[in-house]
């Protein structure tokens, strides 16, 4: 798809064949954004991207053919957006953007930031270099036929962390050993499996029946006497998954009837686990290969191949197969050789495809499809690159209005599936202020996390607080204890020592005030320490309030400004809409209602759907208006609005 531009003032041609702009993201729309820059007239483009391009992109990612696969996004973008106009100045980058040397002074070198990102991390730490370096940023994201392009501007707008986005979903290891309910939960699993026999070995994610399930309540020492041990090889020996699966050479027969026999035998013995659930029914390899349904061709529907389902036999026989190629692959490689899972890796996928089948057929769940599989294993909303076009379109037109000095006309845009009842597509609405809460572009950014100080180690800290939770790239902390002790330095081998120590080891008690400090992003985080001597089982920490409250609508002058992170000289920050995690509704207003005017309502009767968020499968959550907007002639059209992530 092609932008549509009329002519352009020449003062603003101008502008356009001057100005440096940066575009973080050479796949699905990055290729059309690209495309659409240089037939625009933008002259001077950079270009980051970390990835490679595989075979699945070829499909919609139109600057790259067959002959680029393995080769950078971001260079091979570069040649071939050049051909529409050899005059242009662009500069590729195949790195990560959030390599310490791209810095803020980097990002200073920039009249403007344009993400075309598929990753939360990388998005964070763009948002906060442009905060740092007062640049706007232009964010966009698309799912499926869903799309949205926003403008964050500092002091101005939200930020894209004002709003809390929906967590990675992770599901309690009991669930997924012992009493799957969802097939995600199959498919999670089977993952795990994959990985445990084949892969890097991690304890979080065994497969076996968890004999610690508090709900099973049971006394393991009765279990002898109760279960009926198999007669075959296979019979069960707690041992290491991958070690038991050496011993047997990887035999296909055996791992299925320790897995999908044994092991189902072995949970019927934990008797509180079936009281209120449907029982499993274990499967033994020679009783389903009598019942006649050993052939993959026995689908279920017809269609495309890989959106069909298989027997049961079916999928036996594919797992047989898939562990065979997966064996052989191993051996090639070498003794202490390990694979790694990719869903772009036909046996990896087949492997994944059927031992998730064969486990939700026993919990007496309806199978799915590979197609449905690779999506919900992948994580994948699927591409389509009318959505990518489209957006990278509105992209460029909020860029003109940048560029135009007419910011006040900038709007967040939301590309819907469905025609709303006004007949649109695209849905225009405000953008919305500052967040005085938000923990990144507040005046004072100040968190409040709930931990046990005598059971968190200094690492937990700085990998799983202050890096996964609170996005930061290399921070430093002190604790302020008036003696100004340091507890994380982000130079190598000073503080390496603290790793391994726990919190309390260092004075830090509740009450306790750490400042973490990131030099990099130009941020600084206070973090107030909530001691807990017990969280919940497999909670490590909580953060308190996590969802920040709504900014109230602007109630002081424009001129009145605070200091932020990033320039001193800067009001407050920026903005990026949010992806939450229930259903949602979309809005359509004559009176273009902020794009955060509404909030959860249980009690709205309109139509509603579903919107999975890009990257971690969540659901968008629907929002009702919080302030009344003027009676519109229609006010029964005006649904919510959505946002993607």
């Amino acid at each position: 798809m092609f932008l549509a531009v009329g002519p352009l003032r020449k003062e603003l041609a101008d502008s356009l064949s001057s100005c440096r702009v940066l575009v973080v993201g050479a796949g699905g729309i990055g290729c059309e954004l690209l495309k659409n820059l240089v037939l625009t007239g933008f002259k001077n483009i950079e270009v980051i991207d970390l990835d490679t391009i595989d075979v699945s992109n070829l499909n919609r990612q139109f600057l790259f053919q067959k002959n680029h696969v393995g080769k950078s996004k971001a260079q091979v973008a570069k040649e071939s957006v050049l051909r529409f106009c050899p005059s242009a100045n662009i500069t590729a980058y195949h790195d990560s953007v959030m390599n310490p040397d791209y810095n803020v002074e980097f990002f200073r070198n920039f009249q403007l930031v344009m993400n075309a990102l598929d990753n939360r991390a990388a998005r964070n730490h763009v948002n906060r270099m442009c905060l740092a370096a007062d640049i706007p940023l232009i964010e966009s994201g698309t799912a499926g036929y869903l799309g949205q392009v926003t403008v964050i501007k500092k002091g101005m707008t939200e930020c894209y962390e004002c709003q809390p986005k929906p967590t990675q979903k992770t599901f309690p290891g009991c669930t997924i050993r012992n009493t799957p309910s969802e097939p995600i939960h199959c498919i999670v699993w089977a993952k795990y499996l994959f990985n445990q026999l084949f892969g890097e070995e991690d304890a979080d994610q065994e497969v076996s029946p968890d004999t610690a399930d508090p709900e099973a309540a049971w006394n393991p020492e009765e279990t002898a006497a109760r279960a009926s041990a198999s007669d075959q090889d296979g019979d069960i020996k707690r041992v290491s998954t991958k070690d038991w699966a050496r011993s047997t050479g990887y035999d296909p027969v055996k791992l299925f009837n320790k897995l999908f026999k044994d092991d189902i035998m072995y949970l019927l013995t934990m008797d509180k686990l079936w009281k209120k659930r449907k029982a499993p029914v274990p499967l033994d390899w020679a009783e389903v290969h009598q019942l006649g349904e050993g052939s993959q061709d026995d689908m279920c529907g017809a269609g495309l191949k890989d959106q069909q389902v298989l027997s049961v036999g079916g999928y036996s026989q594919l797992f047989q197969r898939s562990v065979e190629t997966l064996r052989a692959q191993l051996k090639e490689k070498g003794d202490s050789a390990e694979l790694v899972w990719d869903k772009d890796d036909p046996p990896a996928m087949d492997f994944v495809t059927a031992a998730a089948n064969l486990r939700m057929h026993i919990f007496s769940m309806n199978m799915k499809s590979r197609f449905d599989v690779k999506s919900m294993a992948g994580n994948i909303i699927p591409a389509i690159a009318t959505t990518n076009a489209v957006i990278a379109g509105l992209i460029v037109l909020e860029a003109l209005k940048i560029l135009n000095s007419d910011f006040q006309q900038c709007r967040t845009i939301f590309l819907n599936k469905q025609p709303n009842p006004r007949k649109k597509l695209l849905v225009p609405c405000a953008l919305d202020r500052p967040n005085p809460n938000c923990y990144v572009c507040a005046s004072k950014p100040e968190v409040t996390v709930k931990l046990c100080v005598h059971k968190t180690i200094v690492q937990t800290l700085q990998d799983k607080i202050l890096k996964e939770k609170f996005g930061m790239v290399a921070p430093d902390v002190q604790i302020e204890d008036g003696k100004g002790t340091i507890l994380i330095s982000s130079e190598e081998g000073e503080t390496e020592a603290n790793n391994g120590k726990f919190l309390s080891d260092f004075g830090i008690r509740n009450g306790s005030r750490l400042q973490a400090d990131d030099f990099l992003q130009d941020y600084t985080l206070l973090v107030n320490v909530l001691h807990c001597e017990e969280l919940p089982r497999d909670v490590e920490f909580e953060v308190v309030g996590d969802a920040p409250e709504k900014a109230p609508p602007p109630s002081v002058p424009e001129e009145e400004k605070s200091i932020t992170n990033g320039n001193k000289d800067s009001a407050q920050p920026s903005t990026s809409t949010k992806a939450e995690d229930d259903d949602i509704l979309i809005v359509d207003s004559d009176e273009e209602p902020s794009s955060s005017t509404t909030d959860v309502s249980m009690e709205t009767g309109s139509l509603k759907r579903k919107l999975q968020d890009a990257e971690t499968g969540e659901t968008a959550s629907k929002r009702k208006r919080l302030d009344q907007q003027p009676a519109a002639e229609d006010d029964d059209d005006d649904d919510d609005i959505i946002a993607l992530d």
